[in-house]
């Protein structure tokens, strides 16, 4: 099938670029025009990695820069009238990561070097507050205008070290210090703009800056990032359909493709569902579906932090939490939850209104199947390419309808596979069994309650919901036993598929099945 070239921003974070190269834009410059016409001239705005902040704040500076030119035919051509041009400082510092403190403090000087250029500025200073004031100063009174300060990943120089005490205190000082003079400057602001990852606290990072307003969770806000429903309908129309071309199928089909893969973020409560906007891009660019936003990453830091909080791989989601629980500061966490939510491993999917409280869990399928591949080595073993394999052998047989021959497959492969640390109690291979159930593709749940107990894992495929008792060094039939005497089944009667009860013995020393049974 002949398909038309379309031309998608992929890593272009540069709104002039965008426009002027005639690139796809899904226009969000309405909430641009909420934000500079907002009471507030001070924001904050977070959201995970590559979901278009850089982007929000490079189209942030050519509004500011008058450039009326790149916005014809978008919102704001219709909203905005004035068009005053201010001076605009931009300061990324997404290149700030893994440095020490000699070299963030050069790197610091590097970014304010190139605007003191700009304004006629020679300056002997070491401070990087000292010159910030200055350049702010400078460019108030040169151009007679207030001016506009952005600052991109504002939170990159900490990351790394967020949960260092030795490091975190002394990189933190410094960005604490060149932040200072918004607070000091603000006669001669217009308007500031930061961005981020996580959300450090006021105290430590901005000082007594306390008059920023975090809109990362404002229901207004909601869709400022990232791709919606409804923009992907009306904005990418001829991409839907060219993509269902290129995958062989229609175009209902394409779209609950990718709502599955890439849909499912909400940043506040109520919000229009939203799309990873890198992985969309991505999926229309190439023709298929990837795994584009987490194969980007690397989960490393994240499988650390899951250790040293005991988060077992059932429990990353499917939570329910305050606020404050979530949208909190960083670098005092107690639980492994803000970091999970501001880093888009786990987003909002409920709220209860009378009791404020979240339910916060997995987005979509691109990341729980990304989360469950990363954990394979801790879970399951090292060979991880093994795994690969037998996922794939495992799911055919589970689409099948045999279980008999998955649970076949399974026992082969763990006893035939070199094991990771071994352990020797029922919750591992219940989370090992979570993890490659997860990679199938079927709905997975542990410890499920039922009147009479918890049932061990309930998994539900899109024909068949399977009810699955776990035993170590016993019997199958003792397994089956407990789901009879406690009456399991009758917990899902309601749940309108033919249910199966899968019993499970796992041999500790063989480290495999030993024996199941599977009954109606």
């Amino acid at each position: 099938m002949q398909y038309t070239r379309r031309l998608y921003p992929i890593g272009i974070q540069t709104f002039e670029k965008i426009r002027t190269r005639n690139y796809m834009y899904v226009d969000k410059t309405e909430y641009i025009y909420r934000m500079v016409h907002a009471d507030s001239n001070y924001f904050f705005l977070s959201r995970p990695r590559r979901f278009g902040k850089s982007l929000l704040t490079s189209t942030l500076e050519a509004y500011f820069q008058g450039r009326k030119d790149l916005f014809k035919g978008l919102a704001m051509d219709l909203l905005e009238t004035e068009w005053t041009e201010y001076p605009v400082l931009r300061f990324d510092m997404s290149l700030g990561k893994h440095m020490e403190k000699e070299q963030l403090e050069r790197y610091l000087s590097s970014q304010l070097e190139l605007m003191e250029h700009k304004y006629g500025i020679l300056t002997e200073s070491p401070d990087a507050n000292i010159r910030l004031t200055n350049l702010i100063r400078r460019a108030y009174e040169q151009t007679g205008r207030q001016v506009v300060v952005l600052i991109d990943e504002y939170d990159a120089p900490l990351l790394d070290v967020v949960h260092e005490e030795k490091n975190l205190p002394v990189l933190r000082n410094i960005m604490r210090n060149f932040y200072s003079p918004l607070k000091a400057c603000d006669p001669y602001l217009r308007f500031v703009f930061l961005t981020g990852i996580t959300k450090f606290s006021q105290l430590s990072i901005f000082s007594e800056l306390n008059n920023i307003k975090n809109i990362s969770m404002l229901p207004e806000y909601a869709a400022i990032c990232g791709i919606t429903e409804e923009e992907m309908a009306t904005q990418m129309d001829e991409d839907l359909d060219i993509l269902a071309g290129r995958l062989n199928v229609n175009r209902e089909e394409v779209v609950k493709k990718l709502k599955a893969h890439y849909d499912g973020y909400h940043f506040a409560w109520p919000s229009p569902d939203i799309y990873n906007p890198f992985s969309l891009l991505n999926a229309f660019a190439d023709g298929r579906l990837d795994s584009y936003w987490f194969g980007s990453g690397t989960p490393t830091y994240l499988i650390e932090m899951l250790n040293r909080f005991g988060v077992l791989p059932s429990k990353i989601g499917g939570n329910e939490v305050v606020a404050a629980d979530f949208d909190a500061p960083t670098e005092r966490m107690e639980s492994i939850t803000p970091l999970l939510y501001q880093s888009g491993y786990v987003t909002i999917k409920g709220y209860d209104e009378m009791f404020q409280i979240y339910t916060l869990d997995i987005p979509n399928a691109e990341v729980r199947i990304g989360l469950m591949r990363s954990l394979i080595p801790y879970y399951v073993t090292r060979d991880t390419q093994a795994t690969n394999t037998t996922v794939v052998n495992l799911a055919r047989a589970l689409v099948r309808g045999d279980m008999d021959g998955m649970l076949c497959l399974l026992q082969t492969f763990l006893s035939t596979v070199p094991y990771c640390d071994r352990t020797d109690y029922e919750g591992h291979y219940q989370q090992m069994l979570y993890i490659i159930f997860s990679l199938l593709g079927a709905y997975v749940d542990v410890e499920v309650r039922t009147p009479m107990g918890r049932v061990d894992m309930v998994m539900r495929t899109a024909t068949t919901l399977y009810i699955v008792e776990l035993k170590l060094n016993q019997s199958a039939e003792a397994a089956i036993q407990q789901i009879d005497l406690k009456n399991y089944p009758e917990r899902f009667a309601l749940c309108g598929l033919p249910m199966v009860k899968v019993s499970i013995n796992f041999d500790m020393e063989r480290h495999t099945l030993k024996d199941w049974m599977i009954t109606n």
